[in-house]
């Protein structure tokens, strides 16, 4: 494993110099999932939340944060979103759920998956901030980055879950 890129020889946080690196196209796609009991999934799916359009309101919500995740994280760089597309499933499989997929894209020195963990995580959230009064008991969980590409390091497409 490579050392830690946010550090100097001091060990010393910094941001990283990007100036020498090409600008390439850049994509990441980052998931999760939230759950709720099966009555707040069903005022999800039919509109009928007192605060309104959940997954409308998370999708701006998730956009605003993969725009805005430099003043968020200390040590990212501000970058010129070209796009950020957030999209919702909603599924009753085990446990009532609504999953949430965040793909983000710039051209640049740098790359994107933490716009795309950030638009996830606060999507997310909004979620449960709109749902709270009637299900406290919703959980976030398996926030990641499901694939990137672009940049000297390539591709990367996440293992697919272990089944059993």
């Amino acid at each position: 494993m490579s050392s830690l890129t946010h550090f100097d020889a001091q060990g010393q946080a910094h941001m990283v110099d990007v100036a020498a690196k090409p600008a390439t196209h850049r994509v990441a796609v980052a998931t999760g999932r939230i759950e709720m009991q099966a009555a707040t999934l069903a005022l999800i799916e039919l509109g009928t939340a007192k605060k309104g359009d959940v997954l409308g309101i998370a999708r701006i919500a998730g956009i605003q944060a993969a725009k805005k995740t430099s003043d968020l994280i200390p040590l990212c760089h501000p970058l010129a979103l070209t796009r950020v597309a957030v999209d919702f499933a909603t599924g009753e499989g085990g446990v009532p759920h609504v999953v949430c997929t965040a793909t983000v894209e710039t051209v640049g020195p740098t790359g994107v998956e933490m716009e795309a963990l950030s638009a996830v995580q606060v999507a997310l959230l909004t979620i449960y901030d709109m749902c709270k009064a009637v299900d406290r008991g919703m959980t976030i969980n398996g926030v990641h980055v499901l694939e990137k590409h672009g940049g000297k390091s390539g591709s990367y497409t996440a293992a697919p879950p272990a089944k059993g």
